[in-house]
């Protein structure tokens, strides 16, 4: 496992043509990302939706940004406000995700919203594709804070075989171009205590949704 007061530097770790690994990359911004992460929450509290098929999800969600993500009935989709309020993206949010893109080689990424999941020990997220933002050609940008997670990253249907990474604090994950509509998910977080992060694990997953 990494340590967290390593003084090592960040690196790249590819994963596929597209796709790529960015090690450490978030950890020097992690304590400025929790604290507003807590201040999204205390706004927009963490929910557990539940999905079309009736099952409530063991990760719990809230949002920032221009547009909300939603599960239920019809579906999932995102949607514009409601009358309800929900928080801005914050600026050092945006500049981290764009200058990760733009590392992994997608230059003009422009995230409108960003999903933020909450995992407890033995929460988990199944394989999945992210289909529902209009322009595919924009990647998904995701930041791991807190407890460790395996990382399941696919291929093309559910299908495919697996890849199995471990995630860590502060580790970012880019993909896009000929990878965008890979499937992925994580598997079930284990328990443990994050010094910074306590007993959860956090991802940050910025997108272009429209």
């Amino acid at each position: 496992m990494l340590d967290l007061f390593s003084d090592e530097a960040p690196w790249s770790e590819p994963l596929a043509e597209g796709a790529v690994i960015l090690r450490r990359r978030a950890r020097a911004d992690a304590p400025l990302l929790l604290t507003a992460l807590e201040e999204i929450a205390a706004q927009s509290p963490f929910q557990h939706y539940i999905t079309p098929g009736g099952h409530q999800m063991s990760v719990a969600m809230t949002h920032c940004g221009d547009l909300r993500w939603a599960s239920d009935s019809r579906g999932y989709h995102y949607h514009d406000h409601d009358g309800t309020h929900w928080p801005p993206m914050p600026d050092h949010f945006r500049t981290l995700a764009v200058a990760a893109a733009e590392q992994a080689g997608f230059s003009h990424f422009t995230p409108d919203t960003c999903l933020i999941n909450r995992y407890t020990p033995g929460a988990k997220l199944t394989l999945h594709q992210d289909k529902d933002e209009k322009d595919l050609r924009q990647p998904i940008v995701s930041v791991s804070l807190g407890l460790p997670a395996v990382f399941l990253f696919g291929g093309f249907t559910r299908a495919d075989a697996t890849q199995r990474v471990l995630l860590e604090h502060g580790d970012m994950v880019v993909w896009g171009g000929v990878s965008r509509l890979r499937f992925h998910g994580i598997q079930p977080v284990k328990p443990g205590i994050h010094p910074l992060a306590g007993p959860f694990r956090y991802n940050l997953t910025f997108r272009r949704a429209r």
